[in-house]
């Protein structure tokens, strides 16, 4: 008899990403004097879908993916007013994987996996701790009847199983006060094959309103494949948005940034934020000026549509909410 696996294969997909730097190297070409400039030895560890890795040129350090995923030794520098903690999750942590950052909405980091390892990633540095499941974390989201909207982040909640997603959505749909449920993902931008039957399935007739808030930050991470996997989300009634974060010598221009934008509304994806760069640590490389920001925000709204402009905010710990630059 012939066993066949029951791995989905988007996880088969993700199971290929590139966690090993020299296969990555080799695989973009890099020369000697490039790898000369690479961080062998990263706190954070390397994870790339091979999808994000093909769009990537060769033979080049410059590339904006590449910057985004790829450890460069410019991560060492040791930076004043850089964190391990820039905004300060821990002061709002309720349980172990639960936080209460603003008035009507829970924070549930259902995960520590990604998809992929952004090099700016504010929580790399997070303690998720182990836990078996969220039962604490959904009695403390029960037991308040002052929320509305939970808010599925992590890690990527997509990172979970469809058994485990339909669980929780299960559970939070008999919270009577729940009336929104938004998942912040990165996953469908490596691996859009996530967005497949068996997950579209489970998001349908649901009581609550669905939001999808994906991370793209640069038109180049975008293909064919990956719209057509969000529109099938959109066919379900499901609000598409997008955040980006304003990064040094990826998207910090107007040209870029202008592309971007014309793409997402394109395609039905609303822009929601524009972040200045969450200070962490081995991060500063990253970081533009707020000036340069505000300019292209003026740009943007003279070339687009105002439904077109995303707000360019700043996360600061202890204020109400984010905070528009």
């Amino acid at each position: 008899m012939t066993l066949t696996s029951s791995v989905s294969p988007w996880r088969e997909i993700q199971r290929k990403n590139f966690v090993h730097l020299k296969p990555l190297l080799d695989f973009l070409e890099l020369s000697p004097i490039q790898r000369k400039e690479i961080d062998f030895s990263p706190s954070f560890q390397l994870n790339l879908p091979i999808r994000l890795a093909e769009k990537i040129k060769k033979q080049t350090l410059n590339d904006p993916l590449l910057l985004q995923f790829v450890p460069l030794k410019l991560e060492k520098q040791v930076t004043s007013g850089f964190s391990l903690h820039p905004v300060e999750d821990n002061a709002f942590r309720q349980e172990t994987r639960y936080l209460q950052k603003y008035k009507g909405r829970a924070l549930l980091l259902t995960t520590s996996a990604c998809a992929m390892h952004c090099r700016y990633c504010f929580r790399q540095n997070f303690e998720y701790g182990y836990v078996n499941d969220l039962s604490q974390e959904l009695r403390l989201i029960e037991s308040n009847p002052s929320l509305h909207e939970v808010i599925l982040s992590g890690g990527d909640p997509l990172s979970l199983s469809d058994e485990k997603l339909s669980s929780l959505l299960d559970t939070l749909e008999r919270f009577e006060p729940i009336t929104k449920v938004r998942f912040h993902t990165r996953f469908p931008i490596g691996i859009p094959e996530r967005l497949d039957e068996s997950f579209l399935k489970i998001l349908k007739n649901r009581r609550f309103e669905i939001y999808f808030v994906f991370h793209i930050n640069h038109a180049q991470e975008l293909d064919e494949e990956i719209i057509y996997a969000i529109k099938r989300l959109k066919q379900l009634g499901i609000t598409t948005l997008n955040q980006a974060v304003l990064l040094k010598n990826v998207n910090d221009n107007f040209e870029t940034q202008l592309e971007l934008h014309q793409v997402l509304i394109d395609h039905g994806i609303l822009p929601y934020y524009l972040h200045q760069l969450d200070r962490v640590e081995g991060s500063a490389h990253f970081e533009s000026s707020p000036d340069l920001g505000r300019k292209i925000i003026t740009y943007l709204r003279n070339h687009l549509p105002g439904y077109a402009i995303p707000t360019y905010v700043q996360e600061i710990p202890n204020e109400p909410s984010k905070t528009p630059l």
